[in-house]
């Protein structure tokens, strides 16, 4: 399941791992317009674990979910 929120400067998705099997806690995808921030609760220390990724790395990130192992480069439109 996962939710989806517009907030002033950022869309806030949040995903929730639900099943029967050992869950995860909720991960918080804040995109800005020049980066995204991915948030996850480490129950372990009760402390929030925060990545930043630019734009350049969500479209590779983007890209790698539908490629075979390797090692790309992808080519930016230069207009």
């Amino acid at each position: 399941m996962f939710t989806i929120e517009h907030d002033f400067d950022a869309t806030v998705v949040t995903l929730v791992d639900e099943g029967s099997v050992h869950l995860q806690e909720d991960v918080i995808v804040n995109a800005f317009e020049d980066c995204v921030t991915v948030e996850q609760l480490d129950p372990h220390t009760d402390r929030l674990q925060k990545i930043t990724l630019s734009m350049a790395q969500l479209r590779d990130l983007s890209a790698a979910l539908n490629l075979p192992e390797g090692v790309y480069r992808l080519r930016r439109n230069e207009d």
